[in-house]
């Protein structure tokens, strides 16, 4: 599975007010939802989970419903005041919110390459592979969500990221030879900004502090401290002091068990040559 983005969101006030706007606006453009659904290319089941406020629209669906039902900008200005991020997982959404204010932020990943970290065509694969299957709509909405929460690392510069990479994640050639070279590079240019570190857990490495799983940290404005883990459809934001306090210490410990910055930029130049 994907380990950020999935799963279709709660209903909120605001997606419910978009929904009744554009039904509003089909029905007045005297459309069902089975004519209306192939003209903006999204199937009758999504047009009607959007409508009954049970889904997120798509920026491709927002504008291609303004142009079908020619909404005079209400259907686009419906869309700003929705108040859900599209693509999150219920249990993601109160680590994602945490995640826009960190001071701090630790990411420890042994599965897949850290969702903040991957490109386009990388996390596309995952989407498009996931099981059950996903539509079209549905990877189109978690694409968004990916990318936008990617704008963390750029937009706030004062932010401290920490990111510990398996080795074997790495060398996974996920979405091809070409995606994973891309890939890669990605990394590296990311790994040049002054704060972000990204370190390599070693094949080498026998043993290490967090072998008991993948694991994500942080510390908000007010200097306390989170975790967050995540397994097969189900995550836990963490709270406890104490727990927090132990997966600290595991991370502290493989900060000195990866591989150096240097060290781990040049193995990263290896297989960016070798792919």
């Amino acid at each position: 599975m994907t380990t950020d983005d999935n799963a279709e969101p709660e209903t909120s006030d605001s997606l419910k007010t978009f929904g009744e706007v554009l039904k509003a606006f089909r029905k007045r453009a005297r459309l069902t939802q089975e004519e209306f659904a192939p003209q903006v290319g999204y199937s009758v089941e999504t047009v009607s989970s959007v409508e009954q406020g049970r889904r997120f629209p798509s920026p491709k669906l927002v504008d291609k419903s303004e142009e079908v039902l020619d909404g005079f900008g209400a259907i686009k200005g419906a869309a700003k005041h929705l108040s859900r991020e599209p693509g999150l997982a219920n249990w993601f959404r109160r680590w994602a919110a945490l995640e826009r204010n960190a001071l701090c932020l630790y990411t420890y990943e042994s599965r897949l390459i850290p969702g903040l970290l991957q490109i386009e065509p990388y996390a596309r694969t995952l989407f498009e592979e996931q099981l059950p299957p996903m539509g079209d709509a549905e990877i189109e909405e978690n694409l968004v969500a990916r990318m936008k929460r990617q704008k963390l690392l750029t937009e706030r510069p004062n932010t401290s990221y920490s990111f510990i990479i398996e080795e074997h994640v790495l060398r996974r050639e996920t979405g091809g030879p070409e995606v994973h070279r891309a890939q890669i590079e990605h990394i590296l240019r990311m790994s040049e900004q002054r704060n972000i570190e990204i370190q390599v857990m070693p094949l080498s490495r026998a043993h290490h502090a967090g072998l008991d799983g993948s694991m994500r940290l942080l510390e908000t404005p007010e200097n306390r401290w989170y975790a967050y883990a995540e397994g097969q459809e189900s995550g836990v934001l963490i709270s406890d002091s104490k727990v927090v306090g132990i997966l600290q210490m595991r991370y502290a410990r493989m900060r000195s068990q990866a591989l150096t910055l240097e060290d781990s930029a040049s193995l990263l130049r290896q297989m960016r040559g070798a792919t």
